[in-house]
């Protein structure tokens, strides 16, 4: 089978427009002068992952990815959040925040294979004793794309022992650090991850559907783990939502693993409609700061996975603003009013009956972003290449998510600083059908 790349997968939504953009709206349902907060029990939190940010890293497919790769920005020690854990903890515990979701690097505890490392282990007590201690819960990602050089020379993903060494490894995790209650992420954007390791050289085309019947395997058989060593334990494998091509980017996988999946982890950032197609070409040359944000894309993107798992928690667990450096947005669109209107929508969306349990902020601060660290999406700006110091920068929007935190969500009588999109391709069919508008 031939496989969908993201590129094939946006091209697809993009035509969709073609067809849909004719078409006349439906009358958008109802909406309520005033919206209730989220709840005490909603999780807020920040998000980040192991190689993006930690710096000191250790030989890995990631590593000699870049090493490879001259057009990629040199990785240097990222933000180093590895010696600067701590304050960068306690930023988000200024926030208010009760969630901090972290990555386990695979290649730092298991450097050699057999052999796990006293150091890294003990680097990363460190972390999950710091969150707590904070008052917040850790959410800890097993698997963010990155794995040991010395798996790479088995041949990653396409060796057939990969499995069993994953599982090895995880085994090893989950003791560790299931006694800290954590919510767990097994494996991080299947489909986006088939897609670097065909880019990077790190799997042959031909082998993408064996990888991901082989994450499948890997998350199936690590969620039993969990289970045995945490009862009650919340588990999910977390998948980037793509416009109006969902089922075909993520459906597999998912089919694969619905059984498995304690709450649905969902990745959100960038809309469509008839309005952004001829913005295309910013998804085939990947220039993030100029792909369409759709606040209210959020919800038709929580109803599509409340449909197709009823009843099941949803969680966002990544969503942010890229920009260019740094630089305010060419749409005017700031990251303070970018995230109060996506929390509207959760709110609409809770509101509506959809059992939205929790929302975690891409990303605490900057970080590297597979190759470049251009795209900024940090709550906290850092000009890695600039400032030798790293120092954190505060943006608009660490004051609008600290009232968020507090007040858990905006205020009940807020409104969107957009309206929502006329026929969002977001969800298809489905939000031309029965959209959402504001009130009055």
């Amino acid at each position: 089978m031939r496989a969908c790349t993201r590129r094939h997968a946006l091209a697809l939504a993009a035509a969709a427009t073609v067809v849909l953009a004719a078409a006349a709206p439906a009358q958008a349902r109802p909406a309520p002068e005033s919206l209730p907060g989220l709840g005490a029990d909603f999780h807020w939190g920040v998000a980040a992952s192991g190689f993006q940010s930690e710096g000191h890293a250790p030989d890995s497919n990631w590593r000699r990815y870049v090493d490879t790769h001259p057009d990629y920005d040199r990785y240097g020690d990222s933000v180093d959040f590895y010696d600067r854990y701590a304050s960068d903890i306690a930023l988000a515990r200024d926030l208010g925040v009760n969630t901090y979701r972290i990555g386990i690097e695979w290649a730092r505890v298991q450097p050699r294979p057999g052999e796990w490392s006293a150091e890294g282990f003990a680097f990363y007590d460190k972390v999950i004793a710091a969150i707590r201690a904070a008052g917040m819960r850790p959410m800890i990602t097993l698997d963010h794309w990155v794995y040991p050089g010395w798996e790479a020379d088995r041949g990653g993903w396409a060796n057939p022992g990969m499995v069993e060494d994953w599982l090895a490894n995880m085994r090893a995790v989950v003791d560790r650090y299931a006694g800290a209650d954590p919510m767990w992420v097994t494996i991080n954007e299947p489909f986006a991850y088939l897609l670097n390791e065909v880019r990077n050289g790190g799997l042959p085309a031909a082998e993408v559907t064996t990888m991901q019947a082989r994450l499948a395997q890997a998350h199936n058989s690590i969620y039993d783990y969990i289970h045995t060593r945490q009862p009650g334990a919340m588990v999910t494998s977390n998948v980037a939502y793509i416009p109006a091509a969902d089922p075909i980017v993520n459906g597999g996988m998912l089919d694969l693993i619905a059984a498995k999946l304690d709450y649905v982890g969902i990745d959100y950032y960038y809309g469509l409609s008839p309005e952004v197609a001829a913005q295309y070409g910013a998804f085939a040359d990947n220039r993030m700061w100029q792909l369409p944000l759709q606040a209210d894309g959020i919800y038709y993107t929580l109803r599509h996975f409340a449909d197709r798992f009823p009843g099941k928690p949803l969680y966002i667990v990544e969503n942010g603003m890229p920009t260019q450096n740094g630089a305010p947005r060419a749409d005017g669109y700031t990251r303070a009013d970018d995230l109060r209107d996506t929390v509207y929508w959760l709110q609409r969306a809770k509101a509506d009956g959809m059992n939205v349990i929790g929302y975690n902020y891409w990303s605490l601060t900057d970080n590297y972003e597979w190759g470049s660290y251009t795209p900024r999406f940090g709550l906290y700006t850092i000009d890695v290449e600039a400032d030798p110091a790293l120092t954190r920068r505060p943006t608009d929007a660490v004051d609008a998510y600290r009232a968020i935190a507090h007040d858990s969500g905006v205020p009940a009588g807020y409104r969107p600083t957009r309206p929502p999109t006329t026929c969002s391709l977001v969800d298809a069919l489905d939000s031309c059908a029965d959209p959402v508008g504001l009130p009055g």
